[in-house]
Formats: structure tokens, sequence, C-alpha cells
């Protein structure tokens, strides 16, 4: 999943990095909450809609700006072991934003079946399809 914005490298990794914010920039999320973690660790308990259904989980980032990367390890809720990685590149005067998503349930015998056909196009497309979108909206009206 990927998209084009016509905005600064920098702005982009911050939007993505202050997840904390994304409750009070993105409709879709209801919540972010920072969690104790180890030192050095981004840890936060994270709520967010796909259409009507309430989704949560929780999440560890790790923000990479040397490689303009941001990863993200989901350590509970329905998408737990799932790692998904933000990766902002520029390209002149526009930056190329994506987000790819490894999510292998280790359920025996419907894993992955339900990762490929149910939670992955049912509820982790539709969010970071909404995040990017919006994303997108707010940081080239910031220019």
């Amino acid at each position: 999943m990927r998209i084009t914005v016509e905005a600064p490298a920098a702005r982009v990794f911050a939007f993505a990095r202050d997840v904390e914010r994304w409750p009070e920039l993105l409709s879709h999320y209801r919540y972010v909450r920072p969690q104790p973690g180890a030192p050095g660790e981004r840890r936060f308990a994270m709520g967010a809609r796909s259409g009507p259904i309430p989704v949560r989980w929780e999440a560890i980032q790790r923000p990479l700006p040397e490689r303009g990367e941001i990863e993200f390890r989901h350590t509970a809720g329905v998408t737990r072991g799932m790692r998904a990685a933000w990766r902002i590149e520029p390209r002149g005067d526009e930056v190329e934003v994506s987000i790819e998503h490894d999510l292998d349930l280790s359920w025996p015998l419907i894993g992955r079946f339900a990762a490929e056909r149910i939670i992955g196009p049912l509820f982790v497309e539709p969010i970071a399809g909404r995040t990017l979108r919006h994303m997108k909206r707010i940081t080239e009206a910031d220019r």
C-alpha cells in the first residue's frame, strides 16, 4: 500500500512517528495510549475502527529516521505477531510513503486463510489505507 505526498519527508516522518496524536487527527482512531516498555522502546495500546467495527491491538514502535522507516510489531490483539513498516522515500519535491504488513497468524489450520482473506482485507488494509489518505491531506495542508 503506497501513496505519493507533496510534503517534506521530515514532516511525513514526524506524522507517522507521533502516533499519540493520531486520535485527534484521524477520525477512525479511537485512542492511542502509551504503555510501559523497556528503555528506549515505544509501546502503545491502540484502537481504531474499520467501518463501524472497533478493533484494538498493542504494538511496539521503532522509529529509524536514518533509514526513513518506522517499524511496528504488534504484541496483542488479533494481529499479534504482525510486523508493519512505514517507508518514507523522498522523490524530488514529493515523498513516496508505503506501509507494508506481514501478518502470519500461527493459528492451526485457519491462520493463513484468516490473515489473507479476513483480517488483512477487512481490517488491516482499510485502516492503513485511510491512515495514508488522511496523512497525505494533513501533511500537504501544512505546506
